[in-house]
């Protein structure tokens, strides 16, 4: 499918599309994040059972990432009680902006230089490469960005919250964003440790998603175009695209959780500042309970190290304490809200893209599909 859109066009439909979606699916990824964590049990479990706290504060951190990506507004933004809604709109204009029109690019570059087999109008390099080529130089772009924003993000959503009366309990809460912040203030650096992690995680989920999130797109279309019922309205281009990004990125999702689960451990590993302190006050709590403390301790902190030890290294630890389950812990919540979220997330993409571009050129100037 190709359309006459102009840059910003696919900037402005990318925003949107995040705006939208971030907000919808963000406690999923807050929980997701927290089951990963190596303190899971510690800190969400009790007896066995699934404590409450782990529903608490779903939200917060949701303010973390424009702290990332706007480092000269941060004083004023710190103190905005619009930090949330801010950091929204502004995720959504520079890593969605940034992916989409590296992708597009990419893609149409690509398809301009692909030559035909002799005697054939079928291309040399197949389609769904072309496309796993350019989601991944969208990719690469996307995650220098969305680092720093990540790592802030998912230690901000594993602060641990005040008592069930305390009014720090809201979804909403600002002090969590501060407080991840605050780790990083002497070594702005480790904003960054995770980088090839994110990219280790998200280069072979798009390379999954994207390409067969554009064959299922093609498919479905010529399917409708053959029985007669292809509009080319804004509702099928919608639709059609979240049934083949919510498939897609099911199944790229559920593959690619054990990646997941070593860049959550990276990025929590990152914030180092108070180690020493949080390591005692656990210490304590394992005496009490008559536990080896020194000994949890230091399976704990290996299985959670993302500065000396690789992304190798931690999966491998992972899977000797934890098994295989430990690999794939979050998986299953990953695939759904993936689901929910790359379809909502792209079928919002491309149906604002359509609206820009008929809009701009009118019904009898828009691309076909």
């Amino acid at each position: 499918m190709s359309f006459n859109n102009t840059n910003t066009d696919i900037l402005i439909a990318g925003a949107f599309a995040a705006f939208t979606v971030d907000f919808l699916v963000y406690p999923l990824d807050t929980i997701k994040t927290r089951i990963q964590s190596p303190d899971y049990r510690r800190l969400y479990t009790k007896n066995g059972a699934i404590n409450r706290s782990l529903f608490r504060g779903l939200y917060q951190g949701i303010g973390s990432v424009v702290l990332a990506t706007l480092p000269s507004c941060t004083p004023i933004l710190l103190s905005s009680p619009l930090l949330n809604q801010t950091i929204l709109l502004t995720t959504a204009i520079l890593s969605a902006g940034a992916f989409f029109t590296t992708y597009e690019a990419t893609k149409t570059f690509l398809q301009a230089i692909n030559p035909s087999l002799p005697s054939s109008t079928t291309p040399l390099v197949p389609l769904p490469i072309l496309h796993a080529a350019a989601s991944s130089t969208g990719e690469l772009v996307s995650c220098f960005i969305l680092t720093p924003a990540e790592v802030l993000k998912q230690n901000a959503q594993m602060v641990v919250r005040g008592s069930p009366s305390s009014s720090t309990t809201h979804a909403f809460d600002g002090h969590a964003t501060r407080q991840a912040f605050n780790k990083f203030r002497n070594n702005p650096s480790q904003l960054w440790r995770g980088y090839t992690a994110l990219v280790a995680r998200n280069l072979p989920f798009t390379a999954m998603q994207f390409p067969l999130f554009e064959f299922s797109r093609t498919k479905i279309y010529r399917f409708r175009e053959r029985n007669g019922s292809k509009s080319g309205s804004l509702l099928e281009t919608g639709m059609v695209t979240a049934i083949s990004a919510g498939s897609a990125g099911t199944l790229a999702a559920v593959v690619t959780t054990p990646i997941d689960v070593v860049k959550t451990r990276i990025m929590l590993a990152a914030a180092g500042g108070g180690a020493e302190s949080q390591r005692e006050k656990v210490m304590k709590e394992m005496q009490a309970q008559g536990k080896d403390a020194k000994a949890e301790i230091e399976r704990a902190q290996q299985a959670a190290r993302g500065g000396r030890a690789g992304g190798l290294a931690i999966g491998k630890e992972i899977l000797r304490t934890e098994g295989v389950k430990g690999l794939f812990r979050g998986g299953a919540l990953r695939g759904a809200w993936t689901a929910l979220g790359s379809g909502l997330y792209l079928g919002v993409y491309e149906s604002g893209r359509r609206f820009l571009e008929r809009r701009r050129v009118g019904d009898e100037g828009l691309a076909p599909y």
